[in-house]
């Protein structure tokens, strides 16, 4: 809990996160630079944890916000689907403990094993229920990936462009995942065959104004949303310290009202962002501008 330090003039979060108990959001790292190295990405985002952290730690708290970290799942080596496996885990429990968990990537191969410990909190929220005679009809679960690449890529390996395609096949989702801020440029024709394959919905970065009114029609059909924002939809000049920098990307602000649209519905029950390196970053730009997005949604889940 070292990290969490800053200076005292008033509540601010490093005066209210703690390492156990109840609270509004809880906060799991993946410390994970091999989903990108297996891509053929620049490393670094294995230190994006520790960077965003550092970047929470000194913003005011305003309201009844109440944080819990969980600490770091770190990816020893090249084995990131052990990885995968302590992350699912560590979400799980997360997700049955809190409102709303935070992940902090970590490459994009970290929606992965977020996805997995959302469904496995999920069902855990299920058994409980059936065991107090509540309904437990299972909730329609809907991914929204803030992001200049679909992630998904086909491979003998997963990597950090292959996330999503590992959803969508393993849980049968595919018209369950919305992607945001797809750059065609950045994206082959196989990827967007793959989308259509799959019933996958997306919004490309110059049709950026149609993107609130297609995500509010996704939010209508769903129960529980899992979100995802990679750094990288933003424009290099905002976000330099991402894996891969955008050439045109989608602004801020933008991209700020998606994340506090999605939070308003009541129905996030899982962020994770990702793909933040901190060795590329300026000034700790990037840092500030996730926890900033961050501090949004917290805000607005925590009333």
């Amino acid at each position: 809990m070292s990290i969490w330090t800053g200076r005292s003039d008033g509540p601010r979060w490093h005066h209210i996160v703690t390492d156990s108990g109840d609270s509004t959001v809880g906060i799991v790292g993946f410390a994970s630079d091999e989903g990108v190295r297996r891509n053929h990405g620049r490393p670094g985002a294995s230190e994006g944890p520790t960077a965003l952290r550092q970047a929470l730690a000194p913003l005011a708290v305003h309201g009844q916000l109440s944080v819990v970290d969980h600490g770091d799942v770190t990816v020893g080596g090249t084995d990131l689907e052990q990885g995968h496996q302590e992350l699912a885990a560590a979400v799980a429990a997360s997700v049955s403990s809190h409102p709303v968990t935070f992940v902090l990537g970590g490459g994009h191969e970290t929606a992965y094993g977020s996805h997995c410990g959302l469904r496995h909190g999920l069902n855990d929220d299920a058994a409980r229920d059936s065991r107090t005679n509540e309904s437990s009809r299972s909730p329609r679960v809907g991914v929204i990936n803030l992001d200049a690449h679909f992630d998904l890529r086909r491979a003998e390996e997963a990597t950090s462009g292959t996330p999503f395609l590992q959803i969508c096949e393993q849980f049968d989702c595919g018209p369950d995942y919305l992607v945001v801020g797809v750059s065609r440029p950045n994206n082959t024709q196989e990827l967007f065959d793959e989308a259509g394959r799959l019933g996958a919905t997306y919004v490309e970065d110059w049709q950026i104004d149609q993107a609130d009114s297609v995500v509010a029609n996704f939010l209508e059909s769903h129960d529980v949303i899992h979100l995802s924002i990679d750094l990288d939809v933003l424009p290099a000049g905002v976000a330099p310290g991402v894996s891969a920098p955008a050439g045109l990307g989608v602004d801020l602000a933008t991209i700020r009202a998606l994340a506090c649209q999605v939070a308003a519905s009541g129905k996030l029950r899982l962020v994770d962002v990702v793909e933040l390196n901190p060795g590329f970053d300026v000034d700790g730009r990037t840092a500030k501008v996730a926890a900033r997005l961050l501090w949004d949604i917290a805000a607005i889940v925590a009333g």
